[in-house]
C-alpha cells in the first residue's frame, strides 16, 4: 500500500477565491495538480527533471 501524498499550494496562489493555482507534492518524484480538480490529471517529474525545471524557471 502506497502512503498518502502531502500536497501544498503554490506560494503564487492569488487567494482571490477563484482557485487559480496548482499544488505540488514532493516525495520520490514531483507531482503537480490543479487545485480546482484534485482528482484530475497529474504531471509527474523525476527529481532531476524537477530540479532542472525549477532552475530554468528561477
Amino acid at each position: 500500500m502506497t502512503p498518502e501524498r502531502t500536497w501544498r499550494k503554490s506560494s503564487y496562489s492569488t487567494g482571490n477565491g477563484n482557485g487559480s493555482c496548482v499544488e505540488v507534492s514532493l516525495a520520490q518524484d514531483a507531482r503537480v495538480r490543479d487545485t480546482k480538480n484534485v482528482s484530475g490529471d497529474v504531471l509527474t517529474f523525476s527529481s532531476p527533471a524537477w530540479r532542472a525545471l525549477i532552475g530554468w524557471i528561477g
